[in-house]
């Protein structure tokens, strides 16, 4: 059993930053992968950004350039470092946690942070 503790949400103005963070603890046996994931209202939820463990990343499009994704292996922990944030980032961000054991993998989810983009 993993569990994720997500924390960094909140209100900030158009071209502001946040930075989410988010610790996996528990029965972690391998993390292959970390993700952070956003959902807006009657939307559906979409990936922002992913790590490996390796530290190779990727991010959609409308994030290039202005978020930036870290983990610390050691302690389980990934980050989302958020900046020139928009009207359209705002949502609720999801941390997702890869795990795997022999041949399986396992996805873990946080409980979700809200961010919220306004003038």
């Amino acid at each position: 059993q993993v569990q994720l503790v997500e924390s960094g949400g909140g209100l900030v103005q158009p071209g502001g930053s946040l930075r989410l963070s988010c610790a996996a603890s528990g029965r972690v046996f391998s993390i292959s992968a970390m993700a952070w994931y956003r959902q807006a209202p009657g939307k559906e939820r979409e990936l922002v950004a992913a790590i490996t463990r390796e530290g190779d990343t990727s991010y959609r499009d409308s994030v290039k350039g202005r978020f930036a994704i870290s983990r610390d292996n050691a302690k389980n922990t990934v980050s989302l470092q958020m900046n020139s944030l928009k009207p359209e980032d705002a949502a609720v961000y999801y941390c997702m946690v890869r795990t795997r054991f022999r041949f399986f993998d396992h996805d873990y989810w946080g409980q979700g942070t809200q961010v919220t983009v306004s003038s």
